[in-house]
């Protein structure tokens, strides 16, 4: 039975929905205040928070700003319901990190599809990072010290992003966008630009440029594999970008890169 936390300071309004959704099947939690807000989710780690935005005495800006600090409790998925409804309100709630925004007076019909979407979404989202963890590397006879570099991760260890590193690693071959990174993790893109910064000091954009072009460096190194297949190897769809990014990056094109690389190696060796 999923858990759905109830942030609400009108009893009335809270009530109700703790026993419309207690009725629909699922385990409820009600709560008034920020304080008591925060612990309880802290306890009971629920599946799925609803929550009001700012009423006298709760700042749900503030709640989810608070649980989205905390690796444990920033991937629960989290809905404002709210009367707050111009667009400058839903824009700053969907930027904190919410998952959704409906505005009252709205009906139990449309709450229950809300939360179906964002529990089918997050049950997703879980058996992806299963798989991840269950993929073991193939070995090969033919692998070198350098090839073996394209497959390792450039990403910290032990980051609270760990799951946005996990989703760069996995994909950075194919072209992939802040807004797909974001979905996948269960934030809103704008705030995990934010988040990303402040925890890393760069962006998502400027880890999936640095991965790939990782693994670009491998790739020219070790194999005699053209530039444009490269290009296409580490997730650039247009050529002409993978030599713009390269050359940004290493202040040559990837063939005088190689060529450079290949003499020092010979040089060094000799």
């Amino acid at each position: 039975m999923k858990k759905i936390m109830v942030i609400e300071e009108l009893a009335e309004t809270r009530n109700f929905f703790v026993e419309s959704l207690k009725v629909s099947g699922f385990d409820t939690i009600g709560a008034e205040n920020d304080r008591i807000a925060i612990e309880r989710v802290q306890e009971e780690l629920p599946d799925l928070i609803i929550s009001e935005t700012i009423t006298p005495k709760l700042d749900g800006y503030s709640v989810l700003s608070t649980l989205r600090q905390n690796p444990i409790t920033a991937i629960i998925p989290f809905i404002f319901v709210t009367a707050r409804k111009t667009w400058t309100d839903i824009r700053f709630g969907m930027e904190l990190g919410a998952d959704d925004y409906l505005t009252k007076p709205c009906t139990i019909e449309e709450l229950l599809r809300a939360i179906a979407t964002r529990i089918e979404k997050q049950s997703t989202l879980k058996q992806w990072y299963a798989l991840e963890h269950q993929k073991t590397p193939e070995k090969s006879t033919h692998n070198t010290t350098a090839q073996a570099e394209v497959n390792q991760s450039i990403h910290p260890t032990g980051s609270p992003m760990r799951e946005v590193f996990k989703f760069i690693e996995a994909n950075y071959q194919q072209p992939i966008t802040l807004t797909e990174v974001a979905q996948a993790v269960g934030y809103a893109p704008a705030y995990l630009t934010d988040l990303m910064r402040r925890q890393s000091g760069k962006t998502v954009h400027q880890w999936i440029v640095e991965r790939r072009m990782t693994a670009a460096c491998s790739l020219l190194l070790e194999t005699n594999r053209s530039v444009e297949e490269i290009a296409t190897a580490v997730g650039y769809s247009y050529t002409g970008c993978f030599f713009r990014q390269f050359r940004i990056s290493f202040g040559m094109a990837p063939k005088a890169w190689r060529k450079t690389q290949v003499e020092r190696q010979s040089s060094n060796s000799g």
